[in-house]
């Protein structure tokens, strides 16, 4: 089955105020595929802009963030139809079952823990190999 991801240059949006955790999640990204442009904030209004601003193939998505929970935010972009098609990962540090719910609700690809983040979760949600 080909990919939906053609397009030689894929967007990732990165939403994560930890320093360290945003170089882990960048680290997967790059070790995932080539040609994949980074994006980082580090709060979910800063998101909402970055949104707006240009295109996103994919969210990674931290869970406890300054301005509210991820799990929130991803049901908050299922609303929207075109960004309700964008792939999201929740990254998170203690994935609960109520975050389990609210990410499932939203159509959130995986939820996982941060020590459990691998490039091969993103190349299962971009459908590569």
């Amino acid at each position: 089955m080909r990919s939906k991801f053609t397009d030689p240059i894929l967007h990732c949006l990165i939403i994560e105020d930890s320093e360290f955790d945003q170089e882990m999640m960048r680290r997967a990204v790059k070790a995932a595929r080539d040609k994949i442009l980074v994006k980082t904030v580090t709060t979910l209004q800063a998101a909402r802009k970055a949104l707006m601003e240009g295109p996103v193939s994919f969210i990674l998505l931290d869970n406890s963030l300054p301005d509210g929970k991820g799990a929130d935010f991803a049901v908050e972009l299922a609303q929207y139809p075109k960004l309700a098609r964008i792939p999201i990962i929740i990254a998170s540090d203690w994935p609960s079952p109520f975050m389990w719910d609210k990410a499932n609700e939203a159509g959130v690809k995986f939820v996982v823990s941060k020590s459990d983040f691998k490039p091969e979760l993103i190349r299962k949600v971009l459908n590569i190999s």
